[in-house]
C-alpha cells in the first residue's frame, strides 16, 4: 500500500469505520502523467464566466450512506443503499416490494439519520471520531476509483482544476463545514488539486440552509434545490457582475429533481434571456446535456471526454 493509502487506512481505523479491507488507491483518469493545461471560460473574451452547480451523491461520488425505511405495522427498519433508494423512493408506501414501508423524518432516529450530523462528545473527537459523511467518504476513497467516482466526477475535477465558481447543492442535511471538511480531505489526499472556488454550498436539509433560503421544513428536496439554484445564479451576478455571456449548468442524477431543475432554469431563462442555462442529467450513469430555453429544451448525449468543455 502506498503512502496515500496508508494515511487513509489510518483515518479509516481511527474513525471507527467498518473493518473492511481498504484497496490501494488508484490514480484518477485525470492524473495520468500528462500535464493539464488551465482552460479559460467559454466566453472569457466577452467577460463571461462559467458557473457549475453539482449534486453530490451518485453524481460526483457514490457513497455507502444508507437510508432506512420502516414497516408500517411492525416498525421494523430496513436498510437501503443509495442506489436502491434512488430506484424505489417513489414506490415506498405505495406499490411494489416496499408498499408496506414508510419513511420517518427524524434527524436522530429516522430514515435519513445518516445524512445528518450527529452530536459527537469532545472526548470522542479527541480520539478521532468523525461525522458519518467523513467516515463514508474515507471508506469510498479507499476503493478503486470506478467504485466511487460518479458520472460527473470528471466535470467536477475540471471545474475545480480551472477554478470555476461552483456550488454544491445536495439533499444531505450536514453542516456546510462538514461537507467542506470532506472536500478538503480529498484535496489533502491528492484526488483534487485544491479546494473548489465555492460560489455556495447548499445542503438543503440543513435547517440553517432552509432558513437562509427562506423555506420551511415542509418544502420538498427538489423545490429546495430550485431555490438554491436561483440563489446561486443571483449570487453569481452579485459577486462577478452581470454579464449576458455568463453560463450556468447544474448536474443531478434524480429524475424528479432534474424535472424541477429544468422548470427553474426555464424561469431563470425568462428573467435572463441572454444567458445560457444547462441541466446535466446523470441518472443511471448516463450524461445528457440539456440546454434550457423558455419554450423548449435541446438534449445532447455527452461523452466522458466532452465533459471537460461543457460550459
Amino acid at each position: 500500500m502506498d503512502a496515500k493509502g496508508s494515511r487513509l487506512l489510518d483515518i479509516f481505523r481511527r474513525s471507527n469505520l467498518r473493518q473492511t479491507p481498504v484497496y490501494k488507491l488508484q490514480k484518477t483518469q485525470l492524473e495520468l502523467g500528462i500535464p493539464r493545461q488551465h482552460e479559460t471560460d467559454r466566453n472569457f473574451q466577452k467577460g463571461g464566466r462559467s458557473f457549475y452547480f453539482f449534486d453530490f451523491d451518485d453524481n460526483i461520488a457514490v457513497l455507502t450512506t444508507p437510508t432506512y425505511i420502516f414497516h408500517k405495522t411492525s416498525g421494523k427498519e430496513l436498510r437501503l443503499t443509495s442506489r436502491e433508494f434512488g430506484e424505489h423512493s417513489g414506490q415506498i408506501g405505495k406499490s411494489g416490494v416496499f408498499k408496506d414501508y414508510e419513511l420517518k423524518i427524524d434527524d436522530e432516529t429516522g430514515s435519513f439519520r445518516c445524512f445528518r450530523d450527529r452530536d459527537i462528545p469532545l472526548l470522542h473527537k479527541l480520539f478521532g471520531r468523525k461525522q458519518i459523511f467523513i467516515q463514508d467518504l474515507v471508506y469510498a476513497l479507499g476503493l478503486p476509483e470506478y467504485h466511487w467516482q460518479g458520472p460527473s466526477w470528471n466535470c467536477f475535477y475540471h471545474a475545480v482544476f480551472n477554478r470555476r465558481p461552483l456550488a454544491l447543492i445536495t439533499a444531505r442535511g450536514h453542516d456546510p463545514e462538514t461537507i467542506k471538511s470532506g472536500i478538503r480531505m480529498m484535496v489533502n489526499e491528492g484526488f483534487i488539486p485544491h479546494e473548489p472556488n465555492y460560489l455556495g454550498l447548499y445542503p438543503v436539509n440543513f435547517r440553517e440552509t432552509r432558513s437562509q433560503l427562506g423555506k420551511g421544513l415542509d418544502i420538498s428536496v427538489a423545490e429546495m434545490k430550485q431555490a438554491a439554484i436561483r440563489d446561486s445564479v443571483e449570487s453569481a451576478f452579485k459577486l462577478y457582475g452581470f454579464n449576458p455571456h455568463h453560463r450556468f449548468g447544474m448536474s443531478d442524477d434524480d429524475p424528479h429533481n432534474v424535472a424541477l431543475i429544468v422548470s427553474e432554469m426555464k424561469r431563470l431563462k425568462q428573467s435572463y434571456p441572454e444567458n445560457s442555462f444547462f441541466v446535466f442529467n446523470t441518472n443511471k450513469g448516463q450524461f445528457i446535456r440539456r440546454e434550457v430555453f423558455v419554450d423548449h429544451t435541446e438534449d445532447k448525449i455527452i461523452t466522458e471526454q466532452q465533459q471537460l468543455s461543457l460550459l
